[in-house]
């Protein structure tokens, strides 16, 4: 990994107004990504992670948002680019693997036909050589019978089929960064480990960047070096791999930890929740924005917003007021109720 990040995302704050107010879909985050990371950003639904990464990609075009704060990517701005400029960047330099690839592919158009207007637009190439490219990239990605399957449209693949085509579509220009959002989603457990392995294939055969972003912890267990927590549009916890799933520092982090089936422990007859509902991002609570739902708050909580610092070294960060011992205290009784019992 280089010294200087390939990204740096610095107090991004996005928020949209509505009739009931400003909402503040994300509040002040920063983080970095260094060439060939995988970056995991993990949160529940709501909590900002693909708000983020879309301004990243500068693909937030309502014009009810609002934006402050600074994404440098190769030392450019790119809050200050132009529209053209900018498309320069995004397909070419930065590309993302959509959520939905059956609402993010053109249903009118053949798959070959997609991949091969990027590569014109961005390498200025042939017809000929678009389509033999394009042919490459859907075998590359496990698509059988490419030289068929290229003339084919996004209804004729299965959903785990059309995943493999948006991501050869993502990586057509060999992008530098590539942000992955929820790319197994609603695939079946098959399908999603061929599909995060082959991100990890794709990430060491062309060298980039990813950023996953996903709402399982588990999904993110093999593949990331570095994970980010989110909640309410703010990361509550950030570390290496290691650190979150074997120190992890936040009782949020603790939650989504206690909701995921665990092989090398026993069977639980219940998994763990987390109470309650996220908090509105209009209206959000004094204090702590986790306080409402977790069972450890005190009355610092309460008053003071805890900032997001290094407490127990090596680079692991979070936001929450409780000591370190008395965290390693309570985690287990949170990630695993069966084991705190036993003990």
């Amino acid at each position: 990994m280089s010294a200087e990040p390939l990204l740096e995302v610095r107090d991004l704050k996005v928020s949209f107004r509505t009739e009931d107010g400003i909402v503040q879909a994300v509040d002040g985050v920063s983080f970095t990504v260094h060439e060939g990371e995988v970056v995991g950003i993990v949160g529940e639904s709501g909590s900002g992670k693909s708000v983020t990464m879309l301004s990243v990609m500068r693909l937030i075009t309502d014009p009810n948002v609002i934006y402050a704060g600074d994404i440098v990517y190769k030392g450019r701005n790119l809050m200050g680019l132009s529209r053209e400029a900018m498309r320069e960047v995004r397909g070419e330099e930065i590309a993302m693997i959509f959520q939905d690839p059956m609402t993010s592919l053109n249903p009118v158009y053949t798959v070959g036909w997609q991949i091969e207007e990027q590569l014109r637009e961005h390498h200025k190439l042939t017809k000929r050589q678009a389509r033999r490219r394009a042919v490459e990239l859907l075998a590359q990605v496990g698509i059988p019978r490419p030289e068929q399957r290229v003339d084919d449209h996004p209804h004729q693949f299965s959903g785990g089929m059309r995943q493999r085509v948006m991501i050869a579509l993502s990586l057509s220009c060999n992008p530098d960064l590539l942000v992955a959002d929820e790319p197994t989603t609603a695939l079946d457990v098959t399908i999603q480990a061929q599909i995060l392995e082959l991100i990890k294939n794709l990430k060491r055969d062309f060298g980039s960047a990813v950023v996953l972003i996903t709402h399982d912890l588990g999904v993110v267990a093999d593949i990331a070096d570095r994970i980010l927590v989110m909640y309410a549009g703010r990361i509550v916890e950030e570390g290496d791999k290691e650190q979150i799933f074997y120190d992890p520092q936040h009782p949020y982090t603790w939650g989504l930890l206690g909701s995921i089936a665990r092989l090398d422990r026993p069977k639980v007859h219940r998994l763990t929740a987390i109470a309650g509902q996220p908090p509105s991002l209009i209206n959000r609570p004094r204090g702590c924005n986790f306080r409402p739902r977790c069972p450890h708050a005190f009355d610092r909580c309460r008053e003071e917003d805890p900032a997001l610092t290094e407490k127990v070294g090596g680079g692991h960060l979070d936001a929450c007021h409780l000591a370190v011992e008395d965290k390693r205290a309570r985690r287990g009784a949170t990630i695993d109720p069966a084991l705190a019992e036993s003990a």
